[in-house]
């Protein structure tokens, strides 16, 4: 166990960084970590439902990502639109701040906004004087590590295709592997968990335990809580689902709220049997989620084999099953 963010750490080749999907959802590659025997397999993500038994059941995050980065009508202020706080009024990341002080206008699509409050994290609340409509005026925010516009192929395919209820500015990207014919291969149920700005960025400090975890929304249905608590075991798909689950333990009430639970070792779960994931960047929450869920020195290590095997990193990337 460690607590140290340094310990999160790991070289990556800059050309294991998937900046493209492949071409079929389902045909990535998919590595299996065994924690009871320590073992490795290395797999094809078609074979995911053979993972899948008698009283199993696959939990997904439906939160679908919003066209969240935009521009002025100027051209001048980009915005990043992170969440709704009131009518027609948003939080956002603008850049550059400076144009944007209290009382500062901007034109958006047509629509004059005005900035209200500018909070500790440099986040605005900008007021627009009617709806801005989104999937007209923005696009589909893609990491910033792929350092690249999106295209009309990222519309598609950074999103889930069960994608529905709107809200993330970030993919959970364990899901964009699936296609239509798997899901209805398996058992299964939603939950919805709105990814968060925060969840790709770096841990900045080197003591986890000084670390705080931005919130992010989320909903359980009565429906999805009654399955989870039938089931005799769950499988995550993804971190983000992990955390609502973890959140809320088992048995679990259905409900709305927000989390920010941080999870890293030496956490015991108490909801999650088994998970899903991509490959993620370093010193990150989601790798010492997975650490803690499989250990660090074998995460590690699984890394080090997937480097050498070639396989392909962060949300466009192949996956990881850890049963």
């Amino acid at each position: 166990m460690s607590l140290l963010t340094s310990d999160y750490d790991y070289p990556l080749p800059q050309e294991l960084i998937a900046l493209h999907p492949i071409p079929q959802r389902d045909a990535s590659r998919m590595m299996v970590l065994y924690r009871d025997s320590q073992r490795i397999e290395h797999r094809q993500f078609k074979e995911f439902p053979s993972f899948v038994g008698t009283g199993d059941l696959v939990v997904l995050n439906e939160t679908k990502v919003i066209s969240a980065r935009a521009r002025s009508d100027d051209g001048r202020v980009g915005f990043l639109f992170l969440e709704v706080v009131g009518q027609n009024t948003w939080k956002c990341l603008v850049k550059p701040g400076r144009r944007m002080r209290v009382g500062a206008t901007v034109r958006l699509a047509g629509v004059v906004g005005t900035v209200r409050e500018i909070l500790p994290d440099g986040e605005r609340v900008i007021a627009f004087e009617s709806p801005i409509d989104l999937d007209a005026a923005g696009r589909i925010p893609l990491p910033p590590y792929l350092e690249r516009e999106p295209d009309l192929v990222d519309a598609e395919r950074y999103q889930t295709v069960y994608a529905r209820s709107q809200g993330a500015v970030a993919a959970p990207t364990a899901g964009l592997h699936f296609t239509p014919e798997i899901l209805g291969a398996i058992p299964h149920t939603f939950i919805t968990l709105h990814v968060g700005l925060g969840t790709f960025r770096p841990v900045q400090v080197e003591n986890l335990e000084e670390h705080r975890m931005h919130a992010e929304r989320y909903v359980v249905t009565r429906e999805a809580a009654e399955n989870i608590n039938a089931a005799s075991r769950i499988v995550a798909i993804g971190t983000t689902t992990t955390r609502v689950l973890e959140s809320r333990g088992r048995p679990l009430s259905p409900g709305e709220g927000e989390t920010n639970i941080f999870i890293h070792p030496p956490y015991r779960f108490r909801a999650v049997d088994a998970l899903l994931t991509n490959f993620h960047l370093p010193k990150t929450t989601l790798l010492m989620l997975v650490s803690a869920f499989a250990g660090r020195k074998f995460i590690l290590h699984a890394y080090e084999e997937a480097i050498r095997e070639q396989y392909r990193f962060f949300s466009y990337g192949d996956c990881m099953l850890i049963v």
